[in-house]
């Protein structure tokens, strides 16, 4: 009980606690969808190409939650626009543009934020500050988690149904298109709503982690989403524990909590786990 004391005796962690949980119920089922279209590269290049736009408010308001999340979401939607634009055009495959463009986004965004700012504010926006949410950053959060939560409840059969064969969607309904923009829309929100506690090259981990190592253990979708979020919260308590007790960096603690589970889901995951596929009888069909 001793471990678990300093949930209740500080504030401050109390309220890491409730950001890190908001993160995991938002960004968690994203990350699941994510996996199941192929697409965990893209929520690494997307945490990427909000950066410029993170920089650019953070020039003009300094660490203003506001105008780094303004900045964020218009920088992450236009390299998205960017992206399908050069692919139409040019046909140059989606994930050659996308690694181009976040490439430079994230050399810009480092640039932009070094003209102005410190070590120390580059490596808040890098990496963020999990055990100093304000009410601010908190409010952010769960809106964000409330407004995933509930697109997701409105669109979840036309998503399901893209992610399970995208042309027969497009042949029998109109929701294609407006679907895989709304998608990318609440990857972008999720990472700018979580660069404020994990940082834009933390925030991603939480998206993607729980997602595969929850595949791992089911192939039903609901039952995926639910382990991912479950995933995500035990991350973030193991890790904020561990930035507590023993001084280690809250962000990247908590996303190698959820790269440990991740690496126990793949070797002991009942769904497709090494070592069940080697355990003897077992039997595999086409």
């Amino acid at each position: 009980m001793s471990l678990l004391s300093s949930f209740f005796d500080y504030a401050f962690m109390q309220r890491a606690a409730l950001g890190c949980a908001a993160i995991s119920v938002s960004a968690a089922p994203v990350g699941c969808f994510l996996t199941l279209r192929r697409m965990s590269l893209m929520g690494d290049a997307m945490s990427h190409a909000i950066l410029p736009g993170v920089a650019v408010g953070f020039l003009v308001s300094g660490l203003s939650l506001g105008a780094m999340t303004v900045g964020g979401i218009v920088a992450g939607v236009i390299v998205a626009m960017l992206t399908g634009a050069v692919t139409r055009l040019t046909g140059q495959r989606e994930d050659a543009s996308l690694a181009a463009f976040y490439l430079i986004s994230l050399a810009l965004g480092v640039l932009l934020v070094s003209l102005r700012g410190s070590s120390v504010d580059l490596m808040h926006i890098l990496f963020g500050s999990v055990l100093a949410l304000d009410d601010g950053a908190l409010r952010l959060l769960c809106a964000t988690a409330t407004v995933t939560l509930l697109t997701l409840a409105l669109i979840w059969r036309p998503l399901v149904l893209e992610c399970v064969d995208p042309g027969f969607l497009r042949l029998v309904s109109r929701w294609s298109g407006p679907v895989h923009f709304v998608f990318l829309g609440l990857v972008v929100v999720n990472l700018v709503a979580g660069f404020q506690a994990l940082g834009t090259l933390m925030s991603v981990g939480m998206m993607i982690l729980p997602g595969l190592a929850a595949r791992f253990w089911s192939h039903r979708l609901g039952t995926m989403t639910v382990l991912a979020v479950l995933i995500g919260l035990v991350s973030s308590a193991a890790g904020l524990l561990g930035s507590f007790h023993w001084g280690l960096p809250s962000g990247p603690a908590i996303t190698l909590s959820a790269g440990a589970i991740y690496l126990i889901s793949l070797i002991f995951g009942r769904a497709g786990g090494i070592v069940p596929r080697l355990r003897p009888g077992k039997h595999f069909h086409n």
